[in-house]
């Protein structure tokens, strides 16, 4: 005989669902499971469906470029945003706070970069690859470090937090410089002249969020035209956006607008794009696959470079009295932590994508190296901590 729910356990249900959607670790968790359900389609029967999905087009472009030009440019929104509060009004609000962080963010691009390129040299259509492993995923990467508990000191945690949002700052200027191509000059100055626009509304005081959004889907058409990619309109938006004094907190239109977002880009934006960017069919593919330049550049950059990047940077910081240990950890726990900055997702399928337009082999590639260093990094990562946290 079926049971029924009581009314006191579909609350209890509710309560559930609402305390794992506001845990840390949610938003890596189901970034995790868009992926892995990629996988499993595009390996399954209904692959032919999925990709053709991917490619069919509405209102002049296709799906995948709707999710990669338009959904995108809500995410970079949202990471403008915290780049913003972050360094006005937030950890990164001095130098000292800015030190640690920023110097493991530059080692932790610099170096996984210089690993790419060595591997690709000589290869001018693999070289413009050198930025995929350069970015670490925020949400992955602090989700599972969530994983491990209240055992994670919290300045730990900041420290992540606070070097992905300089790493994500540094992939979008990578973006803007290095992936930016055939520009329309009618576009860009239309583009231009809607951010100068946006800039003296904030200048004038403006606080109300309406008109700057419909400002900034003007801007991400134009930009969208211009031959700049168009989630960097995104970015621009969010720096328009006032975040107000410390009276006004209450009411400032970039706290209020990063609340409501931030749910929709952690369980729908993202995830959506995860979806659809990370199904890679694996027939065919063999061990001798996956020493090719792209892959091994991508894997070895994330999982070799990143830990080694971020860590000798903070190292150096540290021991040259720029910056100090997060307060409550030790060597090995700032270690771990570098190892999980080698999960680079969400920002490096994206770079992928515009690494090499028009060609899926290598766009495939990129996606079975991304996994492979996000993995290791991942459990490596997650093994190291946990001893140490345990044993400290």
């Amino acid at each position: 005989m079926t049971k029924l729910n009581t009314p006191k356990e579909s609350p209890r249900a509710l309560a559930i669902f609402a305390s794992f959607v506001a845990s840390e670790s949610a938003g890596g968790i189901v970034l995790m499971g868009a992926a892995l359900a990629a996988i499993i389609v595009a390996n399954s029967p209904m692959a032919a469906y999925y990709f053709a999905a991917l490619h069919s087009v509405w209102g002049g472009l296709s799906i995948e470029l709707w999710i990669n030009d338009g959904l995108m440019a809500i995410f970079f929104l949202m990471v403008g945003l915290e780049i913003k509060r972050e360094v006005l009004a937030g950890g990164l609000a001095s130098w000292g706070q800015r030190a640690l962080p920023g110097f493991a963010a530059a080692g932790g691009m610099l170096v996984p970069a210089l690993i790419y390129v060595a591997i690709n040299m000589g290869n001018s259509q693999t070289l413009s690859g050198w930025a995929i492993p350069a970015a670490t995923d925020i949400a992955f990467a602090l989700g599972v470090l969530s994983l491990l508990g209240k055992r994670v000191p919290t300045s730990l945690k900041v420290f992540l937090a606070a070097l992905a949002i300089l790493d994500d700052l540094g992939a979008v200027t990578i973006i803007a410089l290095f992936y930016s191509s055939g520009l329309n000059l009618p576009m860009l100055g239309a583009s231009f002249a809607t951010l100068a626009v946006l800039i003296v509304m904030n200048r004038m005081g403006v606080q109300r969020l309406l008109p700057y959004l419909l400002l900034g889907l003007m801007l991400w058409f134009f930009v969208l035209q211009s031959g700049v990619h168009a989630t960097l309109a995104g970015v621009a938006l969010a720096l328009c956006i006032p975040l107000g004094t410390r009276q006004e907190e209450a009411r400032s239109p970039l706290l209020f607008l990063e609340e409501k977002m931030h749910y929709w880009v952690a369980f729908a934006v993202v995830p959506v794009f995860g979806f659809a960017n990370a199904g890679v069919s694996l027939s065919g593919i063999t061990l001798g696959n996956l020493i090719d330049p792209v892959p091994l550049g991508v894997a070895l950059g994330l999982f070799v470079g990143k830990q080694v990047g971020v860590f000798l940077a903070a190292t150096l910081a540290i021991r040259s009295g720029l910056a100090r240990l997060p307060e409550g950890s030790n060597w090995m726990q700032m270690y771990g932590v570098a190892l999980l900055c080698g999960i680079g997702f969400t920002m490096s399928l994206f770079i992928g994508n515009l690494a090499f337009p028009g060609a899926p082999h290598l766009i495939d590639e990129v996606k079975v190296g991304v996994l492979m260093g996000s993995i290791l990094s991942a459990i490596v990562g997650v093994l190291l901590l946990r001893s140490r946290l345990s044993h400290h």
